[in-house]
């Protein structure tokens, strides 16, 4: 499902990253782990297409992605990818509902994912009146709308307490399996250790 081999990305005026080489199979779990700073948030933008201007091979689903147009790289994304990002972008002016059906108008979709994360009863607020971690759960039960066969979340249960983490490293574990997708996951957080065993720590 991945393939990274010389991989190296700079940001303009800084010191170049460059990622050790490294393959995810369809169906394989990883973490990623590293202080902050050395890329992790860069490396999962980099596999969804969201940077570009990388050197080295970066294949995702057997597609080299820097090859990939904007429109391309966008019917791409709709059709194989789930991203889970550090801060939630819902729009404040829908509802929960109403931000899980954008992504894919398939109401049984959404009452199955809020019912797995606890938040069947958030359905109709507005996502303005949540908290942190409600937000949160809505945001990653987006990202699963379209069943994808690559995840890629940054920090998922940074802003979640034991319980809610559990459910939601649950939940991102049996979706994975369901759909027999690819799952990784850049964190600080050691809770998960215990459930991702491939960990690939980056410097």
């Amino acid at each position: 499902m991945i393939e990274v081999k010389d991989l190296s990305y700079s940001y303009l005026g800084t010191k170049r990253i460059d990622f050790d080489d490294f393959n995810v199979g369809r169906g394989e779990h990883c973490l990623l782990l590293g202080e902050s700073g050395c890329g992790k948030t860069t490396l999962l933008h980099l596999l969804g297409g969201l940077l570009r201007g990388a050197d080295g091979l970066m294949k995702v689903n057997n597609v080299d992605i820097s090859r990939l147009s904007e429109h391309e790289l966008d019917l791409f994304r709709r059709e194989h990818l789930g991203f889970i990002f550090q801060k939630n972008h819902l729009i404040s002016a829908l509802n929960v509902q109403q931000n899980l059906l954008l992504a894919d108008n398939d109401q049984a979709r959404v009452n199955e994912l809020l019912g797995s994360l606890g938040l069947l009863t958030q359905t109709n607020k507005k996502v303005t009146t949540l908290s942190h971690g409600q937000a949160q759960r809505v945001a990653i039960a987006r990202a699963l709308m379209n069943k994808p066969q690559l995840i890629l979340a940054d920090e998922p249960t940074s802003a979640l307490d034991d319980k809610n983490c559990d459910a939601v490293v649950d939940l991102l574990l049996n979706v994975a399996k369901d759909n027999q997708c690819s799952l990784v996951i850049a964190t600080h957080d050691s809770r998960l250790k215990s459930k991702l065993h491939r960990q690939i720590q980056m410097r």
